[in-house]
């Protein structure tokens, strides 16, 4: 028993583990978490306060994965976009539900963060929707073809025809950015605090 690792340094390692796959949620369980026993070298250790101190592990653990779970409830399920404003929503990827758009206009991507889901597609289309359900339209300043969009850092990115850039914080409201390009961009995606466009020639 004299061996036991520092019950700090256990903390850490576990408090390590867990916001590497909660991310910023853990904070939140993590604020007011204390071992109730600490013991110094050599020190005999009652399973009593063993018992005690891997309680409130459980309780932390508990508290996280509620977190989770909570996080996930926002929106559990698929959503697809296409031609002709094709929406088609799932919530096990087998069985599929054609949803209302609003355009006839083809659908090029789609994606989902702060409880809302944002589809792009041609003559500067831009569709959001809180359930995936009912979507609105929204204006995007442009009327070039979008072909991708993502979401990092509180921000949606959408990218286009003729190098267009468009950013927003919410979905709704949108602001053109200088890209150095009139080439069309095909995609774009977020790693590394960068997020990165790729295209090529003009093709429509």
């Amino acid at each position: 028993m004299n061996n036991l690792p520092n019950l700090k340094i256990m903390k850490n390692q576990i408090l390590t583990i867990i916001s590497a796959f909660l991310l910023s949620n853990a904070v939140f369980a993590t604020d007011d978490f204390t071992i109730p026993n600490t013991f110094n070298s050599g020190e005999t250790i009652s399973s009593q306060k063993m018992n005690e101190n891997f309680g409130e592990i459980q309780d932390l653990l508990n508290k996280l994965i509620q977190l989770n779970n909570l996080r996930t409830e926002e929106f559990k399920g698929f959503v697809a976009v296409g031609e002709s404003g094709t929406i088609l929503t799932s919530s096990d990827g087998t069985t599929w539900t054609s949803r209302t758009s609003g355009t006839s206009n083809d659908l090029q991507g789609v994606t989902f963060a702060n409880s809302t889901f944002v589809a792009v597609g041609y003559s500067g289309t831009i569709l959001t929707s809180s359930d995936g359900t009912t979507w609105i339209s929204r204006t995007s300043g442009t009327s070039n073809n979008l072909n991708g969009v993502t979401d990092a850092n509180s921000t949606f990115e959408a990218v286009g025809k003729s190098g267009t850039i468009l950013t927003s914080s919410d979905g709704t409201s949108w602001t053109s950015r200088t890209s150095g390009t009139s080439n069309y961009l095909f995609a774009v995606t977020y790693a590394n605090n960068t997020f990165v466009a790729g295209g090529g020639m003009e093709t429509s």
